[in-house]
Formats: structure tokens, C-alpha cells, sequence
């Protein structure tokens, strides 16, 4: 039926209507609506009976926006009506009782009238300001709620729907998102999708989202796959992962380190995601430009949604990632990344810059940003004062303090902190309420931190979900 994120097409300016589409429906699209208000008829039905094909393979369901008759002959799955359009009786004895109707509809008055007169679906809007419908009335959240309760027909949320501003519609009832924009005019229609079908799962039952952790081991427990693990499932998800190498390690220090080959790397990624899939991944200690590179291209064969943790050297000193694998981190991985989280060190050998203070960090941030990270969330954990930390989300800059605690328990920190983002984001969480949540958690490990070891001992994991969760 109709659900999750469903897209409606914009006009084909340049040609690659089609390609954006095969993309936008990799991250997750359900319900794809043709519109298009300037082609001939001719292009219209060729457009269309393409876009019903994409569909059909991809288990898409396909709605025609205004136009029957076109749905007819272009074999889709139903079509849209605006109130200005053919009546629903009049759709209906056209296309018959198999095909899906929905109606847009912006009062509870409206809504009522449609579900009597046997909508399928109806489309709610439009909710927020939007650039590709001028003349559109915006009714607001609280609107919404009265319709939302009026009606028990599926609901879809339409008008200036993004990522930032969709948790709450969908919170407030929506079974599906309507989004334009905000996927076909991103230069990365797949990760944007993604990113906005991610919202969804915020309804799915425990263990909530699933996280794939492509890291090293940590004979130590502290750091690497095991704290990823251990926090990936205190916060509630479904962890998996794939090794990159073998660590003999404790709390003073590495001892040996003894890396996985690539091509097994990239043997434990293909069968998690061939059979169990994933909602993020994470990466964390990759060792060397052959591993960097085949996950790199995982992540963008299959459009998957990153956070990535640039593990270069050990609490203690030791080399993590080779001196020639920060190139391929750079120009490979980078660009694939839907959030980099460095910690200031990281940020300077991948920048080239020198970083001193908060307005660094901002340089920083946006330097990687003009790399190919999409977001990127630098840790100010190395400076003096506070523990601030600067997330450039998109164009905007948030800035997440917190008093900085005098401890040696903060053995793993970094890769705790990015699973415990990647969880939170599976889990439909938005990307500036997910690092908030998740600096509160980091921040609560290192707190209540058990001392153990003589060295950089491990943070409390569990203490640290307890409080966040409110177990």
C-alpha cells in the first residue's frame, strides 16, 4: 500500500529524470509519483510506462499525479488527484476497483469526505513552505494532528518535507513522507532518501535498526569491534561485523597488531549485507589503502548510509592506519561518507591544517566537508576547557559542550562514540538529535567510568545506555 518515503518526480531539466530515480529508490523509496506539468502527452506516456517499469522491478509502487488516464495506459499502480482534478467517482469507474486513488485533502473535513467516498490514501498538505508549489496553503503540524485523528485512511504528509523537519510528521501519524526536492535535487538522491526512509524505523520494536561495524578487534575489550558491539546493543539495535584486523592489546598499550586481507574483508561485508542487510554502517580502524578502498566501495556500490570513525593512532601511540592509507581516506572514503567523525589530530592530518581553537575547528569541519563528507562532526576533545564538540550538518554548525571529566578511563571513546551515532541514526533518529544523544552517552560513559587496568582503561557502557535509555 502506500508508506514510508514516497517521492514525486520533478521536471526532467536535464535529461536524467530516470537515472535520479533508479538512484532515489536504491535508498529506499516505496511510492514513486510521476508528475510533470510541462511535457507533450507523447513524452509523458514514454516517461511514465519507464518509470512503471523502474518500479515494477524494484517492488516500487507507481502513482500517476492528476491524470487517469495516463495511469491507464501507462499501466501504474493508481494515480493522485488534486481537488481540482476528476472526481474520485469518476477516477474510480475508470480505473476500476484494483488500482490505488488518493486524494489531497487539507482539512479534516476534506479527509473525512474522501474516506467516504473510498480513497485509498489521502495526502495531507502542505505542511511546510515549499519552492516547487507557490500557490500552496500551508496547514501546519498542529492541522495535521486534527486530520490525523480524524481519518483512519493512510496518511501522506506533502509540502517542504526534508530530513531536518520530517521526525515529527512522521511522529505525528504519517505513514508516508512526501518529498520532491529534497531527494531529486541532491547531487546524492540514494544517501538522501536513505537518510529520510531512516526516520521510519523509529516505530520498529527492539532491538531497533540494524548497524554493520567495520573495524579491528580489541583483545582489550575497550575499543575496535567490541566496544562497537557492546554499544551498538546496550542502545537497543541489531549489531554485526567484519574484522579488519587482530589486535593484542590492553589498557597500557598495542602490543601487535595482525591485519585481515582485504578480500576477506570485503567476504564478511558481502555476506552480512547479501543476507541480513544493514540500516548504517560504521567504520573504524581500516589499516591499510586495500581495505580503505574495497570498503569505500561497498559503501557506494550499495548506498549505504556511513558514519565514519578515521582510526589513525592508538590511545597509546601506536599507528593504526598506514601512512599510505590516509590518501585512499581522503580521496576515497571521504566521498562516500555521510558523517566523519575526527578527533582534532585526525582532522589535522587530513586537512593539512593546524587546529588551536573552536573557529579551527569550524575551518576544519568545512575543509573535510569540501573533501566529500556530507556531514562532519569534529571532536574538540584535544583542546583546553570544555569538550566541545562542532557538527556541520549540511550548511548549518551546532556546537554540543559538555565539561570535560579528569580520567584515564577513556580507552575507546572515539569508536563508542561513532557506534553509538550509528545506532541512534538506525534507529530513525534525525542526524543533530542522534549526536546529541549520543554526546550525552559518551559523556555518562567516561563519568561513571570503573577504573580497571593501569593504563587508558574502558568507558561504562552499560551505566552510560542505562541513563540514556532511562533504564
Amino acid at each position: 500500500m502506500v508508506s514510508g518515503l514516497y517521492l514525486i518526480t520533478d521536471h526532467d531539466q536535464d535529461g536524467r529524470l530516470l537515472e535520479r530515480v533508479r538512484q532515489a529508490i536504491a535508498g529506499s523509496v516505496r511510492v514513486l509519483q510521476y508528475r510533470d506539468k510541462q511535457s507533450d502527452p507523447t513524452t509523458k506516456l514514454a516517461t511514465a510506462r519507464a518509470l512503471a517499469a523502474i518500479c515494477r522491478d524494484a517492488g516500487v509502487t507507481f502513482l500517476i499525479n492528476d491524470d487517469p488516464q495516463l495511469a491507464l495506459e501507462s499501466e501504474a499502480d493508481g494515480v493522485h488527484l488534486g481537488q481540482g482534478d476528476m472526481t474520485l467517482a469518476e477516477a474510480r469507474a475508470l480505473l476500476g476497483s484494483e488500482r490505488i486513488i488518493g486524494v489531497s485533502t487539507r482539512t479534516p473535513e476534506l479527509a473525512r469526505l474522501a474516506e467516504a467516498e473510498g480513497a485509498d490514501y489521502i495526502g495531507v498538505g502542505a505542511l511546510y513552505p515549499t519552492a516547487t508549489k507557490d500557490d500552496a496553503q500551508h496547514i501546519g503540524l498542529e492541522r495535521f494532528k486534527e486530520i490525523r485523528a480524524a481519518v483512519r485512511l493512510p496518511i501522506v504528509a506533502i509540502g517542504g518535507i526534508s530530513a531536518a523537519n520530517a521526525a515529527p510528521v512522521i511522529k505525528a501519524g504519517a505513514d508516508a513522507v512526501a518529498v520532491v526536492s529534497a531527494v531529486m535535487s541532491d547531487p546524492r538522491p540514494t544517501l538522501a532518501a536513505r537518510e529520510l526512509a531512516l526516520l521510519f524505523n523509529a516505530r520498529l520494536p527492539y532491538p531497533r535498526g540494524r548497524v554493520l561495524t567495520v573495524a579491528g578487534s580489541d583483545s582489550g575489550g575497550g575499543a575496535g569491534i567490541q566496544a562497537d558491539l557492546k554499544t551498538i546493543t546496550l542502545l537497543g539495535s541489531y549489531g554485526m561485523s567484519a574484522i579488519t584486523a587482530l589486535t593484542a592489546q590492553n589498557t597500557t598499550g598495542v602490543r601487535g597488531i595482525h591485519p585481515a586481507p582485504a578480500e576477506f574483508v570485503a567476504a564478511q561485508i558481502d555476506a552480512v549485507l547479501d543476507d541480513l542487510g544493514t540500516d548504517t554502517i560504521k567504520t573504524g580502524m581500516l589499516f591499510d589503502a586495500g581495505i580503505v578502498t574495497l570498503v569505500a566501495a561497498a559503501i557506494a556500490r550499495r548506498g549505504l548510509l556511513a558514519v565514519v570513525d578515521p582510526v589513525m593512532i592508538a590511545k597509546g601511540g601506536a599507528p593504526l592506519l598506514q601512512r599510505d592509507a590516509v590518501e585512499a581516506v581522503r580521496d576515497q572514503l571521504l566521498p562516500q561518507t555521510y558523517l566523519l567523525t575526527p578527533n582534532l589530530p585526525e582532522a589535522e592530518a587530513l586537512t593539512g591544517l593546524a587546529i588551536g581553537n573552536e573557529a579551527g575547528m569550524e575551518k576544519a569541519a568545512r575543509a573535510l566537508q569540501q573533501l566529500g563528507a556530507r556531514n562532519v562532526l569534529l571532536k574538540g576533545g584535544h583542546l583546553d576547557g570544555d569538550a566541545v564538540d562542532l557538527l556541520l550538518a549540511g550548511s548549518e554548525l551546532h556546537r554540543f559542550p559538555a565539561p570535560r571529566i579528569a580520567s584515564r578511563s577513556t580507552h575507546g571513546t572515539g569508536c563508542t562514540f561513532s557506534a553509538s551515532i550509528a545506532s541512534f541514526l538506525a534507529q530513525g533518529l534525525p542526524l543533530v538529535e542522534a549526536v546529541a544523544t549520543a554526546k550525552q552517552f559518551i559523556h555518562t560513559a567516561i563519568a561513571t567510568a570503573i577504573p580497571l587496568g593501569s593504563g587508558h582503561g574502558p568507558v561504562n557502557h552499560w551505566q552510560a545506555a542505562r541513563a540514556v535509555l532511562g533504564s
